[in-house]
């Protein structure tokens, strides 16, 4: 990774910052902190080229939740939610408004440098690779989907979903195998993720959702 890539963190408590500040600093990023949720907006649109987010979501002055809501409106960028609540709503939640990675503390940071890693990796693998099945053409360089000639709005991690999907057109899938190839580690199994990605991609996709089948007790086929 170049030096210059920038990583937002947001976190009230220092303590945390500093952690996540020492270990990515070792690997070449650059860090700028916010400690609430408002300074981490105020930085986030004050700072140029902003290549990732980590924030925490339990936050004075604005939460995690809404730190991810508005930059949703604006970015793409990967967003990795900390949270000391393994709660499924909270994380069901933070997919929901297009978080890309969700930590509960207390983490690892060798697994946090990984998903950093994975995820940068991953959105700037550029390529001049079309996709074009069954009137759904996904377009890798511009990071766009059109399904019969209407743009759709995926989040990073949808994209990548459908992406996959698409390059794997009638084969059946495990979810151990999607979480691999689509997340980049082992979520221990954990298939949640993916059933929630793929109801809302479904739900974009409009009738075309219907390309993704459902094979039961393994995972899923993507036919065009």
């Amino acid at each position: 990774m170049p030096e210059k890539t920038k990583i937002l963190v947001a976190d009230d408590e220092s303590r945390m910052r500093k952690l996540v500040n020492d270990f990515l600093s070792k690997k070449g990023y650059t860090i700028i902190e916010a400690a609430d949720g408002a300074e981490a907006l105020d930085k986030f649109f004050d700072t140029k080229d902003i290549s990732l987010v980590i924030t925490d979501v339990m936050m004075p002055k604005m939460d995690g939740w809404q730190v991810l809501k508005e930059i949703r409106e604006y970015s793409k960028v990967p967003v990795i939610m900390l949270t000391a609540k393994g709660e499924e709503r909270d994380e069901l939640q933070g997919f929901d408004l297009g978080a890309d990675e969700y930590i509960s503390k207390p983490f690892s940071p060798k697994i946090l440098v990984a998903r950093v890693e994975a995820l940068l990796r991953r959105s700037s693998s550029e390529g001049e690779e079309k996709l074009e099945l069954g009137g759904i053409i996904l377009d890798q360089a511009a990071h766009a989907v059109k399904i019969d000639g209407q743009n759709i709005e995926l989040s990073f991690k949808e994209f990548e979903l459908l992406h996959y999907f698409m390059t794997n057109n009638g084969i059946a899938l495990s979810r151990e195998k999607i979480l691999n190839n689509v997340w980049d580690y082992d979520y221990f199994g954990d298939a949640r993720t993916i059933d929630t990605h793929v109801k809302k991609l479904r739900s974009k996709m409009g009738e075309k959702g219907d390309c993704i089948k459902t094979i039961w007790g393994m995972g899923y086929k993507f036919e065009a």
